[in-house]
């Protein structure tokens, strides 16, 4: 295997989401400073020329042609790379074979997956192959799954702050309620749809069982409700009804527990800085999780509950209804308009309490301004896979092309495996995604003054 030859391959560059990002990377200031580089990929080399024509990419954007069938033909692109970014879904059909080459060939990689019961077989294959490549593999870089990983990931850390002599807080509950305005896509419906017909049950079984992801289980909270509330202190209650991304959402928030959870345990015997580190990062035993989607009172978060609850379980039981929507309703490489992309937000309200007496209570506020589905998680995976490579472009040292993995990320990216994205990029993705100007957060203990990061555009 020669060297890379590139720092990025965006693999289904010619779909929806693929062409989001490849847009957005080819407008990034450390791309327009020379300071990575990146190709697109895909099946079609017409599409990939189109596509070059369409968003007028610099002759410096090569192609790429690969077939995810064809094991031979994803290796040898994968071989080419520093960082696979993977749009092609559903990854359940189409992933496996780009996670083995990287994982074997030691090159990284992030995707837009929600597929939880895909990512626990993942885990199963290659997360020992990763270590040892030093491959940091990442899942769930999109809206599924990183404002749920990072809202819980924020009060954590301002949990601990509050702490700060001895680092004797640990997480007892951790709720986030989502309020979210976007489209959807048609390989998304495809992806909803693969699931339903393609994944033996007793798998889906499985991966929906509560920390099935995770190395470590802790405390669970009640499943499905058809009523949420989140009780903030000085706060009217927030009532919610079930969040369909939830279950996906809690495996990955849950993964993230765990895998701080084992760093923790497995630094006994460590030196006393990498204990205290360790000490800190962990949501502690007691840990329990679980998130709603925000409505305006009682009544409609019932109702909402209701009717997702009702047509799920068509979609479920009858087939011709699942025909039916794959056939008219969005064919595979649609989306929103752009218009109504650059309407889209999210926000996610995080509340954890800690284990005290009497316990502390921590808000931590994360949003996102445009279409979270689409335009938002085309700048979330990209500034994934570029915290692999360089540091934030609001660092104060100039940036430098290396080799190895920029400073400031966790320890757990160092080792390699199948991460979360809080595990594998932690502050250094919050840094750079509130440097792009879509994204801001606050987070803050109950009665004192919210810490706030938001910047400009970029």
């Amino acid at each position: 295997m020669s060297g890379p030859c590139f720092d990025i391959v965006v693999f289904g560059a010619t779909g929806f989401t693929g062409r989001l990002i490849s847009r957005y990377l080819a407008a990034h200031p450390q791309f327009t400073q020379g300071l990575f580089t990146f190709a697109i990929a895909a099946r079609s080399q017409s599409k990939l020329h189109a596509l070059v024509q369409e968003l007028r990419l610099p002759s410096s954007v090569s192609t790429v042609q690969v077939d995810v069938t064809d094991y031979t033909s994803v290796e040898a692109a994968v071989q080419k790379a520093r960082v696979i970014i993977n749009t092609v879904g559903p990854f359940w059909r189409w992933g496996t074979p780009v996670v083995k080459a990287c994982a074997k060939n030691g090159v990284h990689y992030v995707d837009i997956t929600g597929e939880a019961v895909w990512v626990k077989d993942m885990i199963h294959r290659f997360d020992y192959l990763a270590t040892k490549t030093g491959a940091v593999i990442v899942p769930f870089c999109g809206y599924d799954s990183i404002p749920s990983d990072a809202s819980a990931f924020l009060s954590n850390k301002t949990l601990k702050a509050h702490d700060a002599f001895k680092g004797d807080y640990d997480v007892a509950t951790s709720i986030t309620a989502h309020k979210v305005s976007g489209g959807m896509s048609g390989g998304t419906l495809s992806t909803i749809m693969s699931i339903l017909e393609d994944v033996p049950r007793d798998k889906l079984r499985e991966s929906s069982i509560d920390y099935s992801l995770s190395p470590v289980e802790g405390k669970v909270l009640p499943s499905y409700r058809f009523m949420y509330e989140q009780s903030i202190p000085g706060e009217p209650p927030v009532p919610g009804s079930y969040f369909f991304m939830a279950s996906t959402n809690k495996q990955v928030v849950q993964r993230t527990f765990g895998l701080l959870e084992l760093q923790a345990i497995t630094a006994a015997g460590s030196s006393t800085e990498v204990i205290k580190v360790a000490r800190r990062q962990r949501y502690g035993p007691s840990f329990a999780y679980d998130e709603f989607v925000a409505m305006p009172s009682r009544f409609a978060a019932a109702t909402f509950s209701t009717v997702f609850a009702i047509g799920f379980g068509l979609v479920v039981l009858f087939s011709p209804l699942r025909w039916f929507l794959k056939r008219f309703i969005m064919p595979s490489g649609s989306g929103p308009s752009e218009e109504a992309m650059q309407k889209g937000f999210f926000k996610a309200t995080n509340h954890t309490t800690s284990t005290s007496t009497p316990p502390v209570h921590v808000k931590s506020v994360f949003r996102g301004d445009r279409d979270p589905g689409y335009l938002l998680t085309s700048i979330m995976i990209s500034e994934s896979a570029l915290s692999l490579l360089l540091p934030p472009t609001s660092n104060p040292s100039p940036a430098q092309r290396t080799s190895q993995l920029p400073e400031g990320l966790p320890a757990l990216a160092r080792k390699g495996g199948l991460l979360t994205p809080m595990t594998a990029f932690g502050d250094v993705l919050i840094t750079r995604l509130v440097d792009t100007g879509r994204f801001s957060y606050e987070t803050h203990v109950i009665g004192q003054a919210p810490s706030v990061e938001k910047r400009k555009d970029v």
